[in-house]
């Protein structure tokens, strides 16, 4: 057992988190997996558009819809096997979608895939909650370990799937079924610290998490608009070619889990709220300075830091909401790692549109406004400790 100091965990944050982290990564591979895979479906099994974007509909539906009610579950009953079978359904689903013949059948295994992901983040933020100790900076592993696994998901599927063809994707099935293995016995191992904790006490403050929720959609909408239409502002816009459009996709994910990081280190000296009033402010000269570079190569460092000022908030919002919402760590995890950040591509068609009369570019001046909706909201919000203090929030008595 680690040695503990006056009743704390004594491990570093990545030890207490590695295990979180990881898993998380492993997990949300398939969330950048699936986008990855779209193009040859489109290619090999000569599905339309229209049926393409329904694979990826296929894949949010399943990851967001059935967060809240997952939530609410792991909130009740501690259930340590849900997040080790939610991230193997995962990989089964995305991984034997290539090997479907029928557009239903992949259908219904993007769906099971997503399903899978929603699986695992409600029970996984709740018990990495518990082993954070507290502290943001332990909270940014977990959380910067979905954003690892987004990056990598495409980096590594997209030369298996041109040198193998669709068929690969059966070659990630056994990575998501070890780690659930492996957090089973995790879970298991530490299952003396969750029977402790598992009477969630606390005041909510249902005002402050609703209003932290829209603050995060409006992100979503943010983090969603650039990640699908960044390549298409370097080669339409910049007149780059493919693959620099590729490489700025690839830096703007990669500040990203900088971002991340970095955040939580911020939170922990500062306070989360303070954190998140930061991210959101700095997005404006971040995106306002990409828009003013006109240079291809020159707007590559610029949009590293956009990928990181966009997701410094991002383990903060996680950690904030839970403090919000103290008796229901599950339900907050479901909302702020799954619900409210899928709900962002619900606006892709609007900015679609936009982009057929404007182009990519006009499509980053209406991400380039949007910021200011989300310091509006934030500024409304205020440290938990401080609404303790006031004594606001309605009190609940755990089941």
């Amino acid at each position: 057992m680690a040695a503990r100091v006056d009743g704390q965990d004594a491990r570093t944050p990545w030890h207490r988190m590695r295990i979180w982290g990881t898993a998380h990564a492993v997990d949300d591979f398939f969330q950048g997996l699936v986008p990855a895979a779209i193009p040859y479906f489109v290619l090999e099994r000569h599905f339309s558009y229209v049926e393409a974007s329904g694979l990826a509909l296929a894949t949010t539906l399943g990851s967001a819809l059935p967060q809240i009610p997952i939530g609410i579950l792991a909130d009740r009953r501690r259930l340590p096997w849900m997040a080790p079978v939610g991230m193997s359904l995962a990989g089964i689903g995305a991984g034997l979608s290539g090997l479907a013949p029928q557009y239903p059948l992949v259908f219904a295994l993007l769906l099971l895939a997503g399903f899978g992901i929603a699986m695992f983040h409600p029970p996984s933020g709740r018990d990495a909650r518990y082993e954070s100790g507290g502290s943001a900076t332990a909270m940014s592993y977990f959380a910067a370990g979905g954003s690892v696994g987004f990056f990598i998901g495409p980096a590594l599927a997209t030369p298996a799937l041109d040198g193998l063809g669709i068929g690969a994707t059966a070659l990630f099935i056994p990575p998501p079924i070890l780690m659930g293995f492996i957090l089973w016995r995790h879970n298991n191992r530490r299952a003396h610290v969750h029977k402790r904790t598992v009477r969630h006490e606390g005041i909510d403050h249902p005002r402050m998490f609703a209003t932290l929720t829209t603050a995060e959609v409006v992100r979503s909408l943010i983090s969603n608009g650039i990640n699908t239409f960044v390549s298409l502002y370097w080669i339409r816009h910049l007149g780059a070619s493919s693959l620099l459009g590729g490489t700025a996709l690839t830096l703007e994910l990669a500040g990203g889990v900088v971002g991340t990081l970095l955040g939580g280190r911020i939170a922990d000296r500062f306070g989360s709220v303070r954190t998140v009033q930061l991210g959101n402010a700095a997005l404006l000269p971040a995106l306002w300075a990409l828009l003013a570079c006109d240079d291809k190569y020159g707007a590559l460092p610029l949009i590293l830091i956009v990928g990181l000022v966009t997701n410094i908030p991002f383990a903060v919002l996680v950690k904030l909401g839970q403090d919000y919402l103290p008796s229901r760590p599950g339900t907050a995890a479901g909302v702020t790692l799954g619900l409210a950040i899928s709900a962002g591509g619900l606006f892709m068609p609007l900015l679609g549109l936009v982009a057929e009369h404007h182009g990519p570019q006009g499509v980053f001046v209406v991400l380039a406004i949007v910021p200011v909706i989300a310091i509006a909201l934030c500024s409304t919000l205020k440290e938990p400790t401080t609404l303790h203090t006031e004594g606001g929030g309605t009190a609940t008595t755990p089941s």
